[in-house]
């Protein structure tokens, strides 16, 4: 049986670093499980021009015998609402306030909310990239809440000693460490390697 990766789409500004990062998960040997929020939908739409049933149907063009498994944010019976469906680890990208905030209080109002709180709560790996700045006192502190709770906060960040060139080598620096937290070696990521 495959291991199972869950990644999950917010409203915040960011939808690019979801498609890439399904882009490379799509290749590996993973069942791919996707969830996106209601706002998710709407922001992806609007940042990239397309709806996401289309979406979907492009990144799987890179490997038509990989699926993604997408299910309803609404639909508290799918399968990753559960512990006793095992998965290897989460990524919400990117990463609402909105989200971090249910995250770190565990409230779980939707499916992305409610499978995230079953990550932390059977202690598998949640990486949250947020999206935000600047960051207010309570972005802050529900930061710190949900990384005392088990996640990884990975602020979209990326680093700029590559000398990206493009938008592209931008995205691919954060979703490089998002692989790397997930144990996923990245041969087209760029590494420090000194000077």
């Amino acid at each position: 049986m495959k291991e199972r990766i869950v990644v999950g789409i917010t409203g915040a500004s960011g939808s690019i670093y979801a498609k890439k990062l399904l882009e490379k998960l799509l290749p590996l040997p993973y069942e791919i499980h996707l969830v996106i929020s209601d706002m998710g939908e709407k922001v992806l739409a609007h940042e990239l021009s397309t709806i996401p049933e289309e979406f979907i149907s492009a990144i799987s063009e890179i490997d038509p015998s990989n699926e993604i498994i997408v299910h309803d944010s609404s639909n508290m019976f799918a399968p990753v609402a559960s512990g006793s469906f095992p998965v290897k680890a989460m990524v919400v990208i990117p990463c609402s306030m909105k989200t971090l905030a249910s995250i770190a209080t565990g409230y779980t109002s939707n499916l992305l909310e409610r499978a995230s709180d079953v990550c932390l709560k059977e202690q598998r790996p949640l990486i949250l990239v947020t999206r935000e700045s600047p960051l207010s006192r309570v972005h802050l502190e529900n930061m710190l809440k949900a990384h005392e709770a088990g996640a990884t906060i990975m602020p979209a960040s990326p680093g700029f000693y590559h000398h990206p060139l493009t938008i592209d080598d931008l995205i691919e620096s954060v979703i490089a460490r998002v692989l790397d937290h997930l144990g996923i070696k990245d041969h087209d990521a760029a590494r420090w390697e000194g000077k």
